[in-house]
């Protein structure tokens, strides 16, 4: 099975700032962060905090609710405010400390910024409580959102995909999940540890394989391969190449 391309990282010189991060910087530096697949932005302002911009289209104040209630069980950004306009939607969170893990440092260091990602992954599974969790990332919700109606790097017809994703395996642990648990969404301090999560846009409850699936996919396309398992050894669980192959699956075709 092919892996996706590179989906994501920092937005070139050619990407127009959107006027409302402008807005917010009042005049100062601006330090670009990361560009996503669906057009998003992030923007630092060195030593106030960071700005998450979205096109029309994409609705940040589901992960303002989101980061609101994560917020006292596992660390997270700090919502400072966030709003919407015409021209898109954004975030303003206060800085964490740490460094993403596919920063420069950790890129020459794949072996233990896997390991705190799958560490860090397991303790935040363990600490946000799924009894009073109010959000969802279950298959029939993302079943629903299809926007990439085109399986052919799992050398299956998009007939069959849909008959594969009717027919899910049973969970193995229901947790609440990260909804993007690719590896560049953790952050790392100077020791290699997890010290944070960002982008929890998709946060809710699911099998831990709908994160695990991305987590170790993310590990090909960020650090090469060779590195799933370790991520899961971290993490403390055996492969499961059936829940595997359907949460990538599934994760491709939404």
């Amino acid at each position: 099975m092919d892996v996706p391309p590179g989906l994501a990282g920092p937005p070139g010189d050619e990407v127009q700032v959107p006027a409302v991060v402008t807005w917010l910087a009042a005049g100062a530096a601006l330090r670009p962060v990361w560009h996503n697949m669906l057009g998003g932005l992030t923007y630092e302002i060195p030593g106030r905090c960071y700005v998450k911009w979205a096109p029309p289209g994409v609705d940040l104040a589901p992960e303002a609710e989101r980061l609101a209630w994560a917020a006292p069980f596992v660390t997270v950004p700090t919502l400072l405010e966030h709003g919407a306009d015409s021209d898109g939607s954004w975030l303003v969170t206060a800085p964490l400390p740490g460094r993403n893990a596919v920063e420069n440092r950790w890129l020459a260091e794949p072996e233990r910024a896997v390991e705190a990602v799958g560490a860090g992954l397991r303790a935040l599974h363990d600490a946000l409580p799924v009894a009073e969790c109010p959000f969802s990332w279950d298959v029939a919700t993302r079943r629903a959102r299809i926007q990439n109606p085109d399986p052919h790097r799992f050398g299956l017809t998009l007939d069959e995909a849909l008959r594969i994703l009717d027919d899910p395996p049973e969970a193995d642990r229901l947790v609440v999940c990260h909804g993007d648990a690719c590896v560049p969404n953790t952050l790392l301090d100077d020791d290699g540890r997890c010290c944070g999560h960002v982008d929890l846009g998709s946060l809710g409850v699911a099998d831990r394989w709908a994160d695990l699936a991305a987590a170790t996919w993310s590990t090909i396309w960020n650090y090469g391969p060779g590195h799933e398992h370790r991520l899961l050894d971290a993490y403390g669980v055996a492969p499961d190449p059936e829940r595997q192959f359907f949460y990538r699956l599934l994760w491709d075709l939404t």
